[in-house]
């Protein structure tokens, strides 16, 4: 398996998502998905999918729909860098060429809910010029 990361302003990253979607006939994507476990434990975070609850340090966080399905899409693929496309195609269940906004701010709000220090996520990390990625190796330190 081979894995190309780049780092791209938005006008490129709209020509990469192109040529990706173009490209999907004649090459194998790795498919994103929630996974189904009734329960996402982190260190400090705790996500109840059987229940739709989200508990920071046992404490219940009230979460919009946006938040929790891409809280749940983050946190079901740790590690894996989506991007802002990819996220919002899933959780808003649509295509868009003009996402960008929508994903950032609901990703914003997430981060002041969840992160103990928003302006230093430990739990949904930006990849600059790509999206965002779920870190469970620093989640709660």
């Amino acid at each position: 398996m081979k894995i190309l990361m780049l780092v791209l302003n938005e006008q490129e990253e709209r020509a990469i998502e192109k040529i990706t979607t173009a490209l999907s006939d004649f090459v194998q994507f790795e498919d994103i998905r929630n996974i189904p476990v009734s329960v996402l434990s982190f260190p400090g975070l705790e996500i109840r999918q059987h229940q739709r609850r989200v508990l920071q340090g046992g404490a219940d966080v009230s979460l919009t729909r946006l938040e929790y399905s891409t809280l749940v899409l983050l946190a079901s693929n740790p590690g894996i860098v989506l991007t802002r496309t990819q996220i919002f195609e899933a959780v808003w269940n649509m295509d868009s060429d003009s996402c960008h906004s929508s994903v950032v701010n609901v990703i914003c709000n997430l981060r002041k809910k969840i992160e103990p220090d928003s302006k230093k996520p430990t739990y949904i990390k930006t990849v600059l010029g790509v999206g965002y990625k779920f870190d469970m190796r620093n989640a709660g330190e």
